[in-house]
């Protein structure tokens, strides 16, 4: 049995070391996804939190331990959305350079250019981009993980790309 899978059936059955391991194991990618995706560094940290509490009240109902961690990324995608919703309900519509603070210096160059256009994204197509690019998931597996059809990721991926390459040639 792989060291995940064995893992996941120990912390099925309660067992907080072996869940803690999972949690070091996943923290700073959903740490990252959250940031990029909320752009506050409090509310990702928020999110993510709940997220863990979430996993550990209901890691007895995970049925593939292969599929712990994009069974986490679905847990913090719907957190994240809920975290979102409450931005729109508090001020009635959403700006996202209201809330968005960048995570890393101020910089110029290409990096910069591509934090800015990143910054300047929708949350999901931030969050779709993000799974794809930086964790490498699958249209399949975002899909999964968003709850939407694979058809869909794959269109709002290609014009979210098309998008950014736009933003990133016009400034």
């Amino acid at each position: 049995m792989e060291l995940l899978e064995q893992d996941v059936a120990m912390a099925r059955e309660g067992d907080r070391d072996a869940f803690g391991r999972l949690y070091n194991g996943v923290a700073a990618d959903l740490y990252r996804m959250a940031l990029y995706t909320l752009g506050n560094p409090q509310d990702a940290e928020d999110v993510v939190a709940e997220t863990f509490l979430e996993a550990w009240k209901g890691i007895r109902g995970l049925r593939d331990a292969g599929s712990f961690r994009q069974w986490m990324m679905r847990i913090l995608s719907v957190r994240c959305k809920r975290r979102i919703a409450g931005y729109i309900r508090e001020r009635g519509s959403i700006d996202i350079d209201d809330y968005i603070e960048d995570a890393a210096p101020d910089t110029t160059g290409p990096r910069a250019e591509v934090r800015d256009a990143m910054a300047r994204l929708a949350p999901e197509e931030r969050q779709i981009v993000l799974l794809s690019v930086l964790q490498g998931y699958t249209m399949r597996e975002i899909a999964e993980m968003l709850e939407l059809p694979q058809g869909t990721v794959s269109s709002k991926l290609h014009r979210t790309f098309k998008k950014l390459r736009r933003m990133l040639e016009d400034p």
